[in-house]
């Protein structure tokens, strides 16, 4: 038998480009809010942000960061890679605490870049569609950003967050936002997502559409709108 290997991880912060995804008025003068969106699972940030025609106004900057680890579509076989699509992930089971300390760095350096173009007074939505859900609602809860509306469509807030009071979600406008034939969203989930935030005393509202696992202009349209009014009371 071969003698047990005394194997170490050992971990080095290293640089790493990322890229963002932006529609909206190239007049900076002309942006009444930023909207910094997170793509779901597979998704480009390039792809995503091409779904946010109903909102997009000329009064909002419309910024999609892209998740840092891309790779080929996992379906396509090997000898195809060369033409396979290129899809993105926010985290994987693996390294998970060291992967959301990434996202979460990500996330600051990219709002940063254009807060200081747009001015700090310029109110920010952050939406996460699917797996960017999880992203933009643990984001939110480390205080990385203090959004006036956060929006988790197709997904639930991250299952393991403070949900007190005292927690930086509670002072945040939230909305979950689902479609009625979301194949990944289950009717039995959706109830416990809103026994949960309700058991919490946490201030929501739920969105339900007539689609699937996708943006809905409408629907987006609508809770754009409602981003300035005043918080669900708990």
């Amino acid at each position: 038998m071969a003698e047990p290997v005394d194997l170490r991880i050992e971990r080095f912060p290293t640089r790493r480009t990322g890229r963002c995804a932006v529609r909206g008025p190239a007049d900076l003068a002309a942006v009444r809010e930023l909207w910094i969106v997170l793509h779901g699972y597979g998704q480009l940030a390039s792809d995503f942000v091409g779904g946010f025609g109903a909102i997009d106004d000329g009064s909002r900057l419309i910024v999609a960061p892209e998740a840092l680890s891309r790779f080929y579509d996992a379906r396509s076989p090997l000898a195809s890679h060369a033409d396979a699509p290129v899809g993105a992930s926010w985290m994987t089971r693996e390294d998970r605490a060291d992967e959301i300390e990434d996202q979460v760095h990500w996330l600051g350096q990219a709002l940063g870049t254009y807060r200081s173009r747009l001015g700090p007074g310029t109110p920010v939505t952050v939406l996460g569609f699917s797996q960017g859900a999880a992203a933009a609602s643990r984001w939110v809860a480390r205080g990385g950003v203090a959004p006036a509306h956060l929006i988790c469509w197709g997904a639930s807030l991250a299952p393991e967050l403070d949900l007190s009071a005292g927690s930086p979600l509670a002072s945040t406008r939230c909305t979950v936002v689902v479609g009625e034939r979301d194949v990944f969203v289950k009717a039995e989930q959706v109830d416990a997502e809103r026994a949960r935030l309700e058991a919490a005393g946490f201030a929501h509202a739920f969105e339900i559409f007539a689609g699937g696992h996708r943006l809905d202009d409408a629907t987006l349209a609508r809770v754009a709108g409602a981003a300035g009014a005043a918080p669900p009371v708990r």
